[in-house]
């Protein structure tokens, strides 16, 4: 009796995180199984809460009506240029925060990051005229480019370098000879790497998920995401669900491809920052 009640907390923990799981991993499953019936399947009561036959006539649908694989490929282009450039642009800001002393750098870091407490949809319309301005509307440019330095990405990576980076590193290399770009690339960098990675997985998810901004730049169907598109292939009578929720499956394995190659990386870089003497 003694050693159950012992247990109890460990039970219960462990009970809870497996609701949670299931919780979380519930709405995949459903989109996944709601792909392989027929709309009038779908429309039943109940539900079916099974797997169904009706995949390839789906994935035929989804073809028809939209062209899935060149969608798909305009969002891969978004996220991927998106993600390196943004990556790049706000490490490089972070640095410049981190290393140097100018005047009115605290009053500058310190605007930056009360910009992040302004909402998006505030933005929408200086947005879309700037777009407007530089001539890049109805492009997958300013899907990516206009953002690619953001406030949170430049305070979260200039915070990692405050707690991980040691300036006497920096000083030492600067008396090896090293240029300022030497620093940014062979020292500071893989001393990040973790929080790189945290980065990517967030900007990366953010533009492949992202429907406001392409919905107001983007008007060439040629041209569109795959949020969009799908979004497109509803109507008030005849949206064939089942298709769309393939499509809206599909549209997930990217993510999920993404975040194991970009979590492994970052548990790697996690680790050797640990064991490091």
């Amino acid at each position: 009796m003694t050693k159950l009640v012992r247990l109890l907390p460990r039970i219960s923990m462990q009970a809870f995180l497996m609701v949670s799981v299931c919780i979380t991993i519930f709405p995949f499953v459903w989109v996944a199984m709601m792909g392989t019936h027929s709309r009038s399947e779908i429309y039943s009561s109940p539900p079916p809460f099974y797997f169904g036959t009706r995949l390839l006539e789906n994935y035929e649908k989804l073809l028809e009506v939209m062209p899935f694989w060149t969608v798909l490929g305009n969002s891969l282009l978004v996220s991927v240029l998106g993600t390196i450039v943004t990556v790049l642009f706000c490490s490089m800001c972070a640095f410049g925060f981190f290393a140097y002393e100018f005047r009115g750098k605290n009053i500058v870091f310190g605007v930056m990051v009360a910009s992040m407490m302004v909402p998006p949809v505030l933005t929408l319309i200086p947005f879309f005229l700037t777009v407007k301005f530089l001539g890049i509307l109805d492009t997958h440019f300013a899907l990516w480019f206009p953002t690619s330095a953001n406030a949170m990405g430049i305070f979260l990576i200039r915070q990692y370098m405050v707690t991980s980076v040691s300036r006497d590193l920096l000083d030492a290399a600067k008396v090896d000879g090293a240029s300022d770009l030497r620093i940014y690339w062979s020292v500071v960098l893989p001393l990040i790497k973790p929080v790189l990675a945290t980065l990517a997985i967030i900007v990366f998810i953010a533009l492949w998920n992202n429907f406001l901004t392409p919905l107001i730049v983007i008007s060439s169907p040629e041209k569109y995401v795959l949020t969009l598109a799908l979004r497109s292939l509803q109507s008030v009578a005849n949206t064939p669900w089942g298709a769309v929720m393939l499509g809206t499956f599909m549209s997930m394995i990217p993510l999920l491809l993404a975040f194991l190659f970009f979590s492994k990386q970052m548990m790697a870089g996690l680790t050797a920052g640990a064991v490091k003497g």
